[in-house]
């Protein structure tokens, strides 16, 4: 599961996110935001817990980014990315 990603609305164990290849190279790598901070918090918990037990891509609780959702944290989401299109 994508601990920054949504639940999928209407399918379980499924999340809401898409990534997209062009001649084997990712161009796009999209998810609807999580931005519910006990949501959040659980899914950094969990992925602290398979780091303990050796997953190397698992990361660490990130408390400021959880504090961060508490406050209101605005859509982080950017159109940046297209860039790599035109390069």
């Amino acid at each position: 599961m994508s601990p920054l990603a949504k639940y999928h609305r209407s399918r379980p164990g499924l999340c809401e996110r898409f990534e997209t290849f062009v001649a084997t190279k990712e161009i796009c790598n999209a998810y609807t935001e999580l931005n519910d901070p006990f949501d959040q918090r659980l899914r950094f918990e969990e992925q602290a817990r398979q780091k303990e037990q050796g997953d190397d891509e698992a990361q660490i609780v990130d408390e400021n980014f959880c504090t961060a959702l508490e406050y209101g944290l605005p859509p982080t989401g950017s159109s940046q990315k297209s860039t790599r299109l035109t390069w």
